[in-house]
């Protein structure tokens, strides 16, 4: 490499990215409803199914966390960016909205966790939702990551 060259260690890597890559890691190793890996697989098996948010996990850490707050600090900003523009996708284009008995919405925000768990969603609609949102997220930042 020239001194002139980048080194690869200077690629910022997006939210958009980290989508595709939880996108492609459901493709290759299933996805999984009710908790963010299946719990047939031991907790040491490298590449068990998961859920949308388990998988933009194993996105930033590279293996499997039990709980976002398990994540080291750069890796946990990069999940909360990842899961963020997610969410943000999926307010927009899908909006689940909790209700009281009354009919009353308690809350306006999508849960990627219960959208990702209700008993109709496929595995297809996640992984396209996945990539929905990279896409999203790239068409409303520069390189640079600025809007």
């Amino acid at each position: 490499m020239k001194a002139t060259q980048k080194s690869p260690t200077d690629v910022q890597v997006t939210p958009a990215d980290l989508l595709r890559m939880a996108a492609l890691y459901l493709r290759r190793h299933g996805w999984h409803q009710g908790t963010y890996y299946n719990p047939l697989f031991p907790t040491d098996f490298l590449t068990p199914p998961a859920c949308a948010a388990g998988a933009i996990g194993i996105a930033c850490a590279g293996h499997q966390v039990e709980h976002f707050s398990h994540l080291a600090s750069d890796a946990l900003a990069d999940y909360l960016a990842a899961l963020g523009a997610f969410v943000d996708y999926l307010d927009t284009t899908m909006p689940v909205f909790a209700t009281d008995e009354d009919g009353f919405v308690i809350d306006e925000n999508t849960s990627p966790y219960s959208w990702n768990d209700d008993p109709a969603r496929t595995a297809e609609q996640v992984i396209t939702a996945l990539h929905a949102a990279a896409d999203e997220w790239d068409s409303l930042h520069t390189p640079g990551g600025e809007r």
